[in-house]
């Protein structure tokens, strides 16, 4: 969340990012409020000072007489300077619940827009959309054709937006985890299993609303238990309420975990087979850095990712995320944009991967701290994330871009070790 004095000192440019963010807080009752929270909390402050000096008083009394009136103007300061914490905490409670809707500050050079229409490119990998000299399929065909992936299965198990996947494709999936994991361990990633379930308190200090009518998240009934939606969830509860030395930073992990989502009001083609689905595997990379470090931290996360779809030979694209399209926490986000040949009615670009700075929004929600040697006082960490491989995607975009004109598709070279082929669904 925001630091409340940093909204009170610049009211007017949070309520313009809400604005270019199309999020709804009023900002103006906040800062109305803090202003009375700060005034009550003195009257608290000066109330225990007198009630203090009125119990020493009582002490130095010489008898009875004298004490009596004392006690009586002691209890007096006490129930008053109760009555005013009661009403410091109920000023406290409004603020926190306003305070937790107000989103992060976006980066200066975010393209304002009011959805991802005004997304930015900013370039592309080092693959061109390919030209086919056959009519290519879509992932759900060659699915079907090879019976890799099962969605009847799913349904009748689990229900829509469920399925199994099978035989060579559970290999490909399996390459690209190992294949991405050994990158990221290359590059100073420690990798890390996490839960699959999170508490409802640390989805809410990562900036995930758990419970509520617009929720993506699926709840535990009666229990304070979500399924996670990312291991940005897990990964960032790790560390919550813990404070670092700053020499341990960055502290760089890399998350294996499946993925729930609602996915409410998805629909359309473009929507289609694996690319909207209630489950998938993940590969997260997660960084705690310091705040003069999250700006290369970020530059470093976005390189990763083009470089691992570009091992994998996928055309892609990346844009910085316009204002309006913004989650809550990111101060910028870039996403990865692949090219699907069989999204749409010739092939559409579709959001593969993602990566986002959050500064200090995440860490102060979860206090998560680093202390300097030698300095008194400790200070918020910065939280950034990034998407490696969402396993769903990364295998639509193999898929459809490496098939042949028999039905097959060509291994990525980088994963044909791992599988022991070079081709899938050969006859």
């Amino acid at each position: 969340m925001l630091d409340r004095k940093y909204i009170l000192e610049n009211a007017d440019a949070v309520k313009q990012n809400c604005d270019n963010r199309n999020v709804k807080v009023d900002v103006d009752r906040l800062v109305q409020l803090e202003t009375a929270r700060r005034v009550k909390q003195q009257e608290v402050q000066d109330l225990n000072t007198e009630a203090n000096a009125a119990s020493k008083k009582i002490g130095q009394a010489k008898d009875d007489a004298q004490r009596e009136p004392l006690k009586v103007a002691a209890r007096q300061l006490n129930k008053n300077k109760d009555a005013a914490q009661d009403e410091h905490d109920k000023l406290d409670a409004e603020i926190n619940e306003l305070q937790l809707l107000v989103p992060n500050m976006a980066h200066p050079d975010c393209p304002v827009g009011v959805d991802d229409k005004s997304n930015l490119e900013l370039g592309r990998g080092k693959h061109a959309p390919r030209e086919f000299d056959f009519k290519p399929l879509d992932h759900l065909e060659l699915g079907e054709k090879h019976d890799w992936i099962d969605f009847e299965g799913g349904s009748r198990t689990t229900g829509n937006g469920f399925y199994f996947l099978k035989g060579e494709m559970v290999l490909l999936d399996l390459a690209l985890q190992q294949y991405a994991v050994a990158e990221l361990m290359k590059r100073g990633f420690t990798p890390t299993v996490t839960p699959d379930l999170a508490q409802d308190s640390v989805l809410e200090g990562i900036g995930f609303n758990p419970r509520g009518p617009e929720t993506q998240i699926y709840s535990i009934e009666n229990m304070n238990l979500s399924l996670i939606g990312t291991a940005e969830i897990t990964l960032g509860g790790l560390y919550s309420g813990k404070t670092v030395m700053d020499t341990e930073l960055p502290i760089k992990l890399c998350g294996i975990s499946h993925c729930y989502r609602t996915e409410a009001g998805a629909a359309g083609r473009a929507s289609r087979g694996l690319y909207r689905v209630h489950q998938f595997t993940k590969i997260e990379m997660f960084a705690f850095t310091l705040p003069e470090q999250s700006d290369a931290v970020h530059e470093e996360l976005r390189q990763i990712e083009c470089d691992l779809f570009d091992a994998i030979g996928v055309p892609y694209r990346v844009v910085d995320t316009a204002t309006g399209d913004l989650g809550g926490p990111a101060y910028r986000k870039y996403d990865l944009e692949a090219w699907m040949p069989g999204r749409g009615e010739s092939g559409e670009w579709g959001e593969v991967t993602s990566t986002s700075n959050c500064t200090d929004y995440q860490s102060r929600r979860l206090n998560i701290r680093y202390k300097q040697k030698d300095k008194k006082g400790t200070n918020f960490v910065h939280t950034l994330n990034g998407t490696a491989f969402a396993l769903s995607r990364a295998l639509i975009s193999i898929l459809e871009n490496h098939q042949n004109a028999d039905g097959s598709v060509t291994i990525p070279e980088v994963l044909r070790s791992i599988m022991g082929r070079d081709v899938m669904g050969a006859a």
